[in-house]
């Protein structure tokens, strides 16, 4: 084990004070159509949030990503956008967003939105005028490929949800290309007039008010212009649930054209001031391309990939294998972390068992308001919510209703908030909801654990106070320690005399670890019993975690 050192734990002054509010920023992922409903047609939408803006506040973040609430069919429910202008009826108005925007602000809350940029839905005005003809204005607004001699498509690219990446357009006579369902054409972002159209939208956005834009997919925003073949993965088909995950995907998503981009889209937005932009990234190179996408001061400012939302449990090695790619060297960009959202199963549902939910909960909660970087918390996290059950016969979702019964999908993360657990559907809608209350997340509604202090509510209220209060824990450096034991993970987070230790138990068991910290070091916030100023323990109770101070 390290002993760390004061002269070890030290950052410039200047750099913290001048740090932009959204470096360390704790943001609160809505998905609106399931959070709440406000005029009982069973769809959450833009007043439901208005009029949740105090419980938000409640929480201590610092800002609100909304999930995308414009124009579309819904034929992937908002990630299929018709007008990336107007506000679908389904959540409101144009005035209704401007309320929210005010509300927010009034409240301290800065407001982030989803932006897709990879592809539009096939009503959208751009794609109805571009299938027109080969020779319109926009006819090389998306990607459109002539068939192989044999009638077939272009290459072998396979799309997300299952399926050849094209789809044939008999008015054009050719193939357009779609990432992901059929009604999602691929945009031509190489187009230097489609770039300009998307800032242009951004412009709109800014002009509201809002403070920032989440980027979705954004890898996948370009493709190779040669139309080359993907190469084979070589994973075992029984290992996989869809055609896309047979392919290494270097040739449809990645391309080295997208910093490039990045670097435009930042030159606009300097011209507002501090507009936060973030990169949802997925894919094998996902940590690579979050550091590329982030370099320097020319291009985004954070990005998150799936590493915590997909894949084994959480674990002290994935952890040091996942942030050990962020050292805080000169031009290296600033992460941010999830382990939750509306495209993946609840994290207590997919790294703890039922029995040991109510520590596990606690235990990734203080791990993510710890790690370095930007802290996103989907709606519900807070509660300590399981994943959502949706019977077949009710799923939305296109994905999973397409790979049945080998995937989860997406409907068990996106049932409504749960708001009074006695109430006709939770409280989210006195209509019918469009996808069904879980009982099990009924039973932890907020109005149970409101003001109940040894609930996870509460305590996810008592952790933020401590974060925000930390100037550590918010934007310090971050130093592994070797704990000597595989299921306990420990860090230290520091900024000039401030030193925080974070220790962490991923057994349910108890765990042993060996430490020489020196003295000094006291706990300060706990989930298992420990109190206020205990010394730092070496004997760790299953999924226990704390944060200690090491006091002047």
């Amino acid at each position: 084990m390290n002993i760390v050192t004061p002269s070890e734990l030290k950052l410039g002054k200047a750099e913290l004070n001048e740090a932009p509010w959204w470096k360390g920023a704790v943001i609160y992922h809505i998905y609106p159509r399931s959070y709440y409903d406000s005029n009982g047609d069973g769809i959450g939408d833009l007043r439901g949030v208005i009029e949740k803006l105090d419980y938000i506040a409640s929480l201590g973040v610092d800002a609100i990503w909304l999930s995308p609430f414009f124009k579309s069919p819904q034929a992937d429910f908002g990630y299929d956008i018709s007008d990336y202008r107007e506000i679908d009826p389904d959540f409101g108005t144009i005035e209704d967003f401007d309320d929210l925007v005010e509300e927010a602000h009034n409240l301290g809350l800065k407001i982030i939105i989803d932006q897709v940029y990879a592809h539009t839905s096939d009503e959208h005005a751009w794609f109805e005028e571009s299938r027109q003809s080969k020779t319109n204005e926009k006819s090389d607004w998306y990607v459109w490929a002539d068939p192989k001699v044999d009638g077939t498509p272009p290459n072998n690219w396979q799309s997300v949800f299952g399926g050849p990446a094209w789809e044939w357009d008999a008015r054009r006579q050719q193939y357009y290309m779609h990432n992901f369902l059929k009604q999602q054409p691929q945009l031509n972002v190489h187009n230097p007039d489609v770039q300009k159209a998307i800032i242009e939208v951004m412009r709109f956005w800014m002009d509201r008010g809002v403070d920032g834009f989440r980027m979705d997919a954004i890898n996948f925003a370009m493709h190779n212009r040669a139309m080359t073949d993907n190469p084979p993965s070589n994973k075992n088909f029984a290992d996989v649930t869809r055609p896309f995950d047979m392919q290494k995907r270097i040739h449809n998503q990645s391309q080295p054209e997208i910093p490039l981009f990045m670097e435009r889209i930042r030159s606009e937005l300097n011209k507002y001031g501090e507009i936060f932009t973030v990169a949802e990234i997925g894919g094998d190179e996902a940590l690579h391309e979050m550091r590329d996408y982030t370099y320097g001061n020319e291009r985004l400012n954070s990005a998150y990939s799936f590493d915590f939302l997909d894949g084994p449990p959480i674990s002290a090695d994935k952890v040091r294998g996942t942030l050990g790619n962020w050292t805080g060297e000169k031009n290296e960009g600033w992460p941010s972390w999830a382990f939750e959202n509306h495209d993946a199963p609840r994290a207590v549902s997919r790294w703890a068992s039922p029995e040991k939910r109510w520590n596990a909960a606690r235990n990734y909660m203080m791990v993510l308001l710890s790690l370095r970087g930007n802290a996103f918390i989907y709606q519900g996290e807070e509660l300590g919510l399981p994943q959502g059950e949706v019977p077949f016969e009710h799923l939305k979702d296109p994905e999973a209703i397409a790979n049945w019964p080998r995937t989860l999908g997406r409907d068990g993360a996106r049932v409504p908030m749960p708001w009074v657990k006695d109430a006709p559907n939770a409280g989210f809608t006195t209509g019918t909801p469009w996808l069904p209350v879980d009982a099990k997340q009924a039973a932890l509604a907020v109005d149970t654990q409101d003001g109940c202090s040894p609930c996870m509510l509460s305590f996810t209220r008592a952790a933020m106070g401590v974060r925000r209060k930390s100037d550590a824990l918010t934007r310090g450096s971050m130093t592994f320690l070797d704990t000597h034991n595989s299921s306990v993970l420990a860090y230290m987070r520091r900024y000039e005399d401030e030193h925080y230790l974070c220790v962490f138990n991923f057994s349910d068991k108890h765990s042993h670890w060996n430490h020489h910290l020196g003295k000094g070091w006291k706990v300060v916030f706990s989930h298992d019993g420990m109190s206020d100023g205990w010394e730092v323990p070496h004997d760790l109770p299953g999924y226990s975690a704390f944060w200690a101070k090491l006091e002047k």
